[in-house]
């Protein structure tokens, strides 16, 4: 189990090593419930402001991983309940996309655009387990419901998959 607090370590050294290990797989996880990269990056700064505050209540009980996580979807959550976020315009127009520096895959792009296509609930425990390699213990506990209800969610989250990536591979095929 991974601790937060080691011997004579400053907060300020602590949160240095949280941000340095966690930052990237939270920005991930931020931009997928958001939408948005400025929004996901005020996330995570949220997220580790958060962290810092509490810092010295962490119990250790939880992995720091999901500590963060729950931290990081609960600030996500309370962005886009907000009432601006409804109104702001998050689309991109084709000319500020930088150039693609490789070619990628059809199959890896047609799954990842299906998986943010995917309701929240079902969304969220595909991007924890797949793509953050947490067990369903973690993620119930980063999302604060029951193991049986992540494997639900699990389970539904790949029959949709499933669904809709079979459905791709026929209109490739009659395209």
């Amino acid at each position: 189990m991974e601790t937060v607090k080691g011997p004579c370590r400053s907060a300020e050294e602590e949160i240095t090593d949280l941000v340095e290990t966690h930052q990237l797989a939270l920005l991930r996880l931020c931009f997928a419930y958001l939408h948005d990269q400025a929004l996901a990056e005020d996330a995570v700064q949220e997220t580790f402001l958060k962290a810092y505050r509490k810092l010295d209540q962490f119990q250790g009980n939880a992995n720091v991983k999901t500590w963060l996580s729950a931290i990081a979807i609960n600030c996500c959550r309370d962005m886009s309940r907000g009432s601006w976020f409804r109104h702001i315009d998050r689309s991109v127009s084709i000319d500020t996309l930088p150039l693609r520096a490789e070619e990628s895959d059809p199959e890896k792009d047609s799954v990842s655009v299906e998986v943010m296509n995917l309701p929240i609930r079902l969304r969220e425990v595909v991007l924890l387990y797949y793509f953050e390699d947490m067990n369903t213990n973690e993620i119930a506990e980063t999302l604060r419901i029951s193991q049986q209800a992540v494997s639900g969610r699990l389970i539904r989250a790949r029959k949709k998959l499933r669904g809709a990536l079979s459905g791709h591979e026929r209109s490739e095929r009659n395209g």
